[in-house]
């Protein structure tokens, strides 16, 4: 039996968790978080590549993450998008120094590569995630894209290069792994949730909120081992799994809104 089962009503824990949804995800919530990073723009691109980046940079102090972001931001004239598509074998020595704990500059070579490879060929990075293909999710049905499959295609793309760095694979997760893939999951989160709030940007449409899983991060995970919502030792991929199945009980729709709740309490002590 859930933790929440033996000491709450899950209408008890309902209540909780909204109205933690509530207090974090409002527009205070952005600056002292990573995704500060990509609010920085307005253009399609240029967001979905310094929210990429600053998903993956996400770990270690969040003031740290975000000066490094910015540091790359710097390197790249303050135009992302431009500079990928641009930029000339000279314009990449200033990132030779480039280095964010483990992640250094033959990483931050290769996601400059693959960005200028893949957008020269795709409008956006969400291409990479769910083909052109796949129909639009309609609201009235369960997904037909997982998440799941869209991460294993994403890593499958990303490094379909020929010259892929095998150590850049650490930095960039996949469920055929049994990842929890907490960084990809909260970048996914921010490109396809969509509100009024203005925290997560809602610019993707071909995966829907749905099917999104939560980010399983150390102060989400605590937490749901807290209220019972994470049962599974392991914080792998079924452990993410389970968790957004208990999550989907209170929103089918819309279950990963609820990882504001769960980081908000982590993070500000209050559980």
């Amino acid at each position: 039996m859930a933790l929440f089962e033996k000491t709450h009503s899950a209408d008890w824990l309902y209540d909780l968790l909204e109205s933690k949804v509530q207090q974090y995800n409002q527009p205070t919530f952005i600056p002292n978080d990573p995704i500060s990073i990509p609010h920085q723009f307005s253009q399609q691109q240029d967001i979905e590549i310094m929210g990429f980046w600053a998903a993956v940079l996400a770990w270690g102090q969040r003031k740290t993450i975000i000066n490094k972001c910015n540091e790359l931001i710097r390197l790249m004239d303050g135009a992302p998008y431009d500079f990928v598509r641009n930029h000339q074998p000279l314009d990449l020595k200033p990132f030779l120094h480039f280095k964010h704990r483990t992640f250094n500059a033959t990483d931050t070579l290769y996601f400059l590569h693959f960005f200028q490879q893949f957008y020269a060929e795709h409008a956006s990075l969400e291409e990479a995630f769910v083909p052109a293909s796949v129909a639009l999710p309609q609201p009235e049905r369960h997904p037909a894209f997982p998440a799941e499959q869209a991460l294993v295609r994403f890593h499958e793309v990303f490094f379909g290069l020929e010259d892929a760095p095998a150590r850049t694979r650490k930095h960039v997760a996949t469920p055929a792994r049994k990842s929890s893939c907490k960084r990809l999951n909260m970048f996914l989160r921010w490109m396809v949730r969509k509100d009024a709030n203005g925290v997560d940007f809602g610019i993707w449409n071909r995966l829907s909120p749905a099917a999104l899983v939560c980010p399983c991060d150390v102060h989400v995970e605590r937490v749901a081992r807290k209220l019972g919502l994470l049962q599974r030792p392991n914080t792998d991929w079924q452990a993410a799994l389970e968790l957004t199945d208990h999550l989907r009980r209170f929103d089918p729709s819309d279950p990963v809104k609820y990882d504001f709740a769960l980081f908000g309490l982590g993070v500000e002590g209050e559980m």
